[in-house]
């Protein structure tokens, strides 16, 4: 797509994102970046990272501008980040971590249950795929580190679906928006595992800019993600997302991973 002058005067727009679970990841990100560039009036450049915690990094040390992040390192960093947006799933900003088993143990009716087998988790940084089994744990007096005989990190929420599926994991935690996602475009995977447990409510994984941001840069970007439910193309990049759109959202949403961070000493 050809560059404005205005656009290319400008200084690119940085955004760091973590791997997600669409197929046709490549092409999305490519009908996004045009779409935010035709908004911002300037080049938008896509950073991907296997974990939060190499976002985070590029983050603070002023590599990145903004970044889709889970609300755990949020919380653990907001003095140094200022919050933007917060997407809209089923007309609300929250999710929920749900804790799965493979569908054929019908036999585990919650995280007790798990007790000496194998679990996965996603992300040492996300609260839906470890911090809340973490906190879960220690609610329960467990010392979560001797709960489980070995537990491991997927580094992605649908790969928890998949080794928990295929028995790799005898449990895992995962992502409530991406296992409910993936039962429409992926009903075999999910299908493989059973929920046995649901989180309250959290904040949903929110869009961050680092510190020292412009204001007027910060509130562009903002502007654009709030405005995409009311545009066409926007509401198609939405629809591929499963989301309904974006709120400027309050730093309490997240207060509730706060405290379980607290909890467990991660804070």
């Amino acid at each position: 797509m050809p560059i404005s002058p205005l656009r290319a005067e400008a200084p690119p727009m940085r955004v760091g994102l973590t791997p997600v679970f669409l197929d046709d990841q490549v092409s999305f990100l490519s009908r996004w970046r045009a779409w935010l560039e035709k908004k911002l009036e300037r080049q938008v450049i896509f950073v991907q990272r296997g974990s939060y915690r190499e976002i985070v990094e590029l983050l603070l040390s002023g590599k990145l501008d903004f970044a889709w992040l889970c609300g755990y390192p949020y919380v653990r960093y907001r003095r140094q980040l200022k919050l933007v947006a917060v997407p809209l799933w089923r007309g609300r900003p929250l999710y929920r971590s749900y804790l799965i088993v493979p569908a054929d143990d019908d036999q585990s009716r919650s995280l007790a249950d798990l007790r000496g087998k194998v679990f996965a988790y996603s992300d040492p940084d996300s609260n839906s795929g470890y911090l809340y089994p973490q906190y879960l744990l220690t609610m329960q007096g467990e010392n979560p580190s001797l709960f489980f005989a070995r537990s491991f990190f997927t580094w992605a929420h649908r790969k928890v679906v998949e080794a928990v599926g295929v028995g790799l994991a005898d449990g895992g935690a995962v992502d409530g928006y991406v296992w409910e996602t993936l039962s429409e475009t992926h009903p075999r995977l999910t299908a493989a595992t059973r929920i046995i447990g649901r989180s309250g409510d959290l904040g949903y994984p929110p869009f961050v800019a680092r510190a020292d941001i412009p204001e007027a840069q910060l509130h562009l970007f903002r502007s654009a993600l709030l405005e995409m439910a009311t545009e066409p193309m926007g509401m198609e990049l939405l629809e591929s997302m499963r989301l309904d759109g974006f709120i400027t959202g309050r730093p309490a949403l997240y207060d509730e991973i706060a405290r379980m961070a607290v909890r467990v000493g991660r804070l």
